[in-house]
């Protein structure tokens, strides 16, 4: 009998039709494939049974999060090459169907299934989000919320760093994560005016970051809310340790439970990717009803590139059933739009999407300059979602496969007084 990671190369190549760009390392310590390519290491035939039950990008996930399957060398590199084959592909059962009319491919799929072992589906790895009910209800929200972040606040600080920014920062050349966290806190700010004596809604705040920076630094009154309770804790101490419990309030309550208005300003720094298609204009149309008249928006929210046909898009696999459960991404035109149906004047859009792949990078880097402690403070399967999202989104936003963007709009009252500065992106109050 061949070895198996020859057999698999070959295997693999007849059912794809294209060369493996990779190098593989198969159970057996055989390995086959370019000299000097990354090293794709198959650890057990389960890996094989994931991939042929779940062909395509939930295959490969659950095969990584199980530790079936990992990476020797850079990953950047690896998944670069691999995105060919998966991503940019986008193949899944449908396409497996239609490969298989092939002769040849059928041949290739059989020898897999033989190679594989026994043909019963391993079950999915304890990560897995295991989804029920109606998306986008407020129960449904909470539990989504908690998948990601209830994850234990000392594992986010050892990924994000001090600052306990969980969205990309603003870059100098030379920069610090910290001191360009603290300058995309000081950015929003600016555009939003802030200044003592008004009042801050802070929309989906994390751990206290955007409210402490808003209140210490512009002497501004803040309500914080998130759906997090590990959030909210972390986000009180904070408080608590700055001095600024008589200016900062951090709320466990969804924004559609907010009656408190008006508001001079409301910050939503990646939060609304969480909301979903349907119920984004009732958020845009929300947040209008809480600012009163002349009272800004700045919306931060990751965008995906338009379809030519938008019925087709799907949420990412992966992404959907390990890290963002129920999260959506809409292009940017789509979220102007939604926003100006609101009654929204958008005076202000500006990409900071190589700034993300930058942020990501970092984060990469500290999760695995710390990698034993925060398999300990989590799991080996949450370790490694996160190290393949991470960099798998650096890519993304690199290449422009989606990007992010401030969008700050005003609730411009009737005689259309804005308040805004002549100039663009003077950013005085």
């Amino acid at each position: 009998m061949a070895e198996a990671a020859p057999r698999l190369t070959r295997l693999l190549e007849q059912l794809l039709g294209v060369p493996l760009p990779v190098r593989i390392r198969a159970w057996d310590g055989s390995q086959a494939g370019p000299p000097g390519a990354p090293l794709l290491v198959v650890r057990n035939r389960r890996a094989l049974r994931r991939l042929l039950f779940k062909p395509g990008e939930l295959g490969l996930a659950r095969a990584w999060v199980a530790g079936d399957l990992t990476v020797e060398g850079d990953l950047y590199a690896a998944l670069e090459l691999m995105s060919g084959l998966v991503w940019e592909r986008g193949d899944d059962a449908r396409g497996l169907l239609q490969t298989l009319r092939d002769p040849e491919a059928r041949s290739a799929a059989v020898g897999l299934l033989r190679l594989a072992g026994p043909p019963l589906p391993p079950a999915p790895p304890p990560e897995e989000v295991r989804r029920t009910g109606h998306l986008h209800t407020r129960r449904s929200d909470r539990r989504a919320i908690s998948h990601h972040y209830d994850v234990g606040n000392d594992f986010y600080e050892l990924v994000l760093g001090p600052s306990m920014v969980y969205s990309c920062a603003y870059w100098e050349p030379d920069g610090t994560l910290e001191t360009a966290q603290r300058d995309k806190l000081e950015l929003v700010s600016r555009k939003l005016g802030l200044r003592p004596g008004l009042r801050l809604l802070d929309v989906g705040c994390g751990w206290g970051s955007m409210a402490v920076h808003a209140a210490r630094e512009h002497g501004v009154g803040v309500v914080g809310i998130t759906l997090s309770q590990e959030q909210a804790a972390y986000a009180r101490k904070r408080v608590a340790d700055e001095g600024l419990t008589d200016l900062v309030e951090i709320r466990v309550q969804d924004y559609r439970d907010v009656t408190d208005g008006p508001y001079d300003a409301i910050s939503s720094i990646g939060m609304a990717e969480h909301v979903g298609a349907e119920r984004y204009l009732e958020y845009a149309r929300t947040l209008h009803g809480l600012l009163g008249p002349g009272g800004r928006l700045l919306n931060h929210q990751i965008a995906r590139r338009p379809e030519r046909d938008e019925s087709s898009y799907e949420v990412d696999a992966f992404i959907d059933a390990y890290v963002f459960p129920d999260g959506e991404l809409a292009p940017l035109g789509t979220t102007v739009t939604q926003l100006e149906r609101a009654g929204f004047e958008v005076r202000d859009v500006e990409s900071l999407r190589e700034h993300y792949a930058r942020t990501l990078r970092r984060w990469v880097a500290n999760l695995e300059a710390g990698w034993d402690r925060a398999v300990r403070l989590t799991s080996p399967g949450r370790a490694r979602v996160w190290r393949l999202y991470m960099a798998a989104c650096a890519l993304s936003f690199e290449r422009n496969r989606i990007g992010v963007n401030q969008v700050l709009a005003v609730r411009t009252p009737e005689p259309g007084t804005s308040g805004l500065p002549l100039r663009a992106r003077t950013w005085t109050a």
